[in-house]
């Protein structure tokens, strides 16, 4: 690997979807001319030295909480490693780990990095879970990840659970699903998709181009 080449390591913790998340990615590294070499590892000193780190996720909270815990040290990696400004994406229940807590089977905590928890949604005469295809909306103020994306933005949705109690600076988009579900979320050098960026096609490969370009630190984004 040379110097100009991005190492991309997608979270290995039997998550789910990690080959479609790394094939994305590969894909989005291409596209954009962006030198980039893609691993799928559980090692946490490879977490700890990656460039950018991915968490996908699907299924319930508590048991994805749990595949982190059972890799000695893997928690502890992701966390040294965005403390020390690595930019981070969680994917659906990766995106949900970043917050306090989640309500799903038990009350298992989170990452703490963002507000709120993770609870079942209120979607009245509406199918849960809420799955496919369904339109972004951007809250205001636009943020490096939604970079080229414009109104008519939708994302692949699968999920029955959603972040509640966030607050607003931490919104970067929602969907309309019987309310305003959180869809996009971000903090400092960390930041999560409640939709499956890997299945979203051209948004879904957009987004993650304008992960591997995403440098927080000089785009003023606040920590």
């Amino acid at each position: 690997m040379t110097s100009a080449t991005q190492s991309i390591l997608v979270i290995d913790y039997n998550g789910g979807n990690l080959a479609s998340a790394a094939r994305a990615l590969t894909r989005a590294a291409a596209d954009s001319g962006i030198d980039a070499e893609v691993t799928i590892s559980a090692d946490p000193q490879a977490v700890r030295s990656a460039d950018r780190i991915v968490l996908p996720g699907q299924g319930a909270f508590a048991d994805c909480a749990a595949g982190l815990d059972a890799v000695p040290g893997l928690r502890a990696a992701i966390v040294d490693a965005t403390d020390a400004g690595t930019p981070f994406l969680g994917i659906c229940v990766g995106m949900q780990l970043m917050a306090e807590r989640g309500l799903e089977h038990a009350v298992t905590p989170g990452f703490g990095w963002i507000a709120g928890e993770i609870a079942p949604m209120d979607a009245p005469g509406l199918r849960l879970p809420q799955m496919g295809w369904n339109r972004l909306d951007f809250v205001p103020g636009a943020h490096p990840l939604t970079d080229g994306l414009d109104a008519d933005a939708h994302g692949y949705f699968v999920h029955s659970y959603a972040l509640r109690h966030g607050v607003p600076d931490e919104l970067v988009a929602t969907t309309d699903y019987g309310d305003a579900v959180p869809a996009i979320v971000a903090r400092g050098n960390r930041a999560g998709t409640q939709f499956h960026v890997e299945k979203s096609q051209t948004v879904g490969l957009r987004i993650l181009s304008n992960f591997l370009r995403w440098m927080p630190a000089r785009e003023g984004v606040p920590a």
